[in-house]
């Protein structure tokens, strides 16, 4: 059985006018066999997700390009290709605990619909659509900028200098303390070839550690660094 939608609004911060366009946006197709069995009219969310896909791919460019008006069209494209893929949307199913929400039909169910990456993208596309059916595109944008966006660490110059001094900044860090150098690995990438994401793990020492994702190696590495630096300030070092 699916979780109460209650749940998920509060998860949301946004409560329905109507309550059917959440349901709507939650009901996969192998529902509708179902409860049109059962004699009730239902519709699945794939007419929302439809809209939820245009209303992303506007929002993510719009904010992207206000962001970064410097950056050029191969950037942005590259950027916005990461933000909307289902790689991407997958990830924010999954930090919304959204599976748990899906209206699904029982042999979807039973075949583990709930852990499925395309469903799932799929619903977060088809939730962005009813939001903004709902409350309206402001409600929306502030859907897809503080759940899809934000949590994405992405450079705001784009300079790769950036990089070179966190990496540098913790070598020179590493000798003052007397310790190896750090040690940097690629401990995962997914995605798509034009989209991917990878974690970078950086270490120093027996004792200091940190992994961080980003679009690109270096910039992963920028992060993972800028972490490590940052645990040996709050310790003294």
């Amino acid at each position: 059985m699916p979780a109460e939608l209650a749940d998920l609004e509060r998860t949301l911060g946004c409560m329905f006018h109507r309550q059917n366009l959440l349901e709507q946006a939650l009901t996969h197709k192998s529902r509708i066999y179902e409860k049109s069995a059962e004699g009730q009219p239902a519709a699945d969310n794939e007419q929302l997700e439809f809209l939820g896909d245009s209303i992303l791919g506007f929002v993510v460019s719009e904010h992207l390009v206000s962001r970064f008006p410097a950056f050029p069209e191969g950037r942005l494209s590259k950027l916005k290709a990461h933000l909307v893929s289902a790689t991407r949307l997958h990830e924010v199913a999954q930090e919304l605990g959204l599976g748990e929400y899906l209206l699904l039909g029982r042999g979807e169910e039973m075949s583990g619909g709930r852990n499925k990456k395309a469903l799932l993208s799929d619903a977060i596309e088809a939730l962005i659509a009813a939001i903004y059916l709902d409350q309206g595109l402001e409600a929306a944008r502030s859907f897809i900028e503080s759940r899809v966006i934000a949590p994405l660490a992405i450079p705001d110059d784009g300079a790769e200098s950036a990089v070179t001094d966190f990496k540098s900044a913790l070598q020179e860090r590493a000798q003052t303390l007397k310790l190896p150098s750090p040690r940097y690995s690629i401990v995962a990438e997914v995605g798509p070839e034009h989209a991917k994401t990878f974690t970078v793990e950086v270490r120093l020492g027996s004792d200091w550690s940190s992994q961080a994702q980003g679009l690109s190696k270096k910039s992963a590495g920028q992060m993972a660094a800028q972490m490590v630096l940052q645990q040996l300030s709050e310790h003294g070092h």
